[in-house]
């Protein structure tokens, strides 16, 4: 694996004169470590001042911390957790084993999907483990995957197929559906599940909570939704806010998140889609690699972190994000 820093062109695909504002014309990528198999869940520690992310098949996450001031920080890249999500020695080389999504709870704690143990757990700050959920209607969760906290405290989280060998058909897979879930005060509620969403993913809030948008990562309908979101937290007039199915590059929907101003960055086919929160296709940020999930990160919260299969990125942008702090 290679820490260290390496500064690169930005890509820019512009359909819309809005993006000046977003990526300035002297920005640069920067990728900060490469030769992981495929990253993801990336999430910004303020008390920390450091990233964590996945590496799936690796069944490991790690650590990311920025060069200090005084350069006792070096910037390398260190094993946080191995395991991080997979107890067992039963699956083969490469299986999407380990820890997927992750974020932190109102405690600073580590709350982490799991793919192959199908559970959500939360990393207290002894280092033990807490499962917040595990099964449901008593059959086991999928492949828990991507997780965000209502500011009411309630999580949200999506559940696909993917810690699977062999996916939808695989004989350990127990529910029927693919759904999105919410765990308040310790119950868990099926919130969604419909079987033309057959990859729910990536999931977000609007700056005012009101909006809930997911991402659908199926190649057949390569899609990100927005939901309603009531005064109890439920989800209702689920629709299709953005549709990319006709794109061939390479890249599914997958991970988002929302700044300030309530733009969404979606992770998908051959970059980070940038989109206006009225659905219009403000314009794609391309990187070597394509991107799996992505953060905001660093003091003013506009740095955006992106996980890209083998390989962490990294790019400056001109409005801060939302984030757990």
């Amino acid at each position: 694996m290679l820490f260290h820093t390496e500064s690169l062109p930005v890509e820019l695909t512009r359909a819309d004169a809005a993006l000046d504002r977003i990526v300035a014309s002297s920005a640069t990528i920067e990728r900060l470590g490469r030769g992981f198999i495929f990253t993801e869940g990336p999430i910004w520690r303020p008390r920390d001042n450091d990233l964590i992310f996945s590496d799936i098949p690796a069944n490991s996450a790690f650590r990311w911390r920025p060069v200090s001031a005084n350069g006792s920080k070096t910037g390398d890249i260190e094993l946080f957790r191995k395991p991080s999500g997979y107890w067992n020695t039963d699956l083969p080389p490469g299986a999407f084993l380990g820890s997927n999504g992750m974020t932190l709870d109102g405690n600073h704690r580590l709350v982490i999907c799991e793919h192959s143990s199908g559970r959500v757990t939360r990393l207290e700050h002894d280092l033990s483990l807490t499962v917040l959920a595990a099964t449901y209607d008593g059959k086991r969760l999928n492949s828990p995957n991507d997780c965000v906290h209502h500011s009411s405290g309630d999580l949200y989280f999506t559940d696909p197929p993917y810690g699977f060998v062999g996916m939808d058909d695989d004989p350990k897979k127990e529910l029927d559906f693919c759904g999105v879930y919410r765990i308040r005060q310790g119950k868990l509620q099926l919130l969604f599940k419909d079987p033309a969403v057959k990859r729910p993913n990536g999931l977000a809030f609007s700056p005012d909570e009101k909006v809930m948008y997911l991402s659908n990562s199926d190649p057949e309908r390569k899609i990100w939704m927005r939901f309603d979101v009531g005064d109890d937290g439920t989800l209702t007039n689920g629709s299709v806010f953005a549709d990319v199915t006709a794109q061939t590059a390479g890249g599914l929907p997958d991970g988002m998140k929302i700044d300030k101003e309530g733009t969404l960055y979606c992770t998908g086919p051959n970059g980070v889609w940038v989109f206006a929160p009225s659905g219009k296709h403000l314009g794609t940020i391309h990187f070597p690699e394509v991107p799996a999930n992505l953060h905001w990160g660093d003091a003013d919260a506009r740095m955006l972190y992106v996980t890209a299969r083998t390989g962490l990125y990294r790019i400056h942008l001109g409005v801060p994000g939302i984030r757990p702090e």
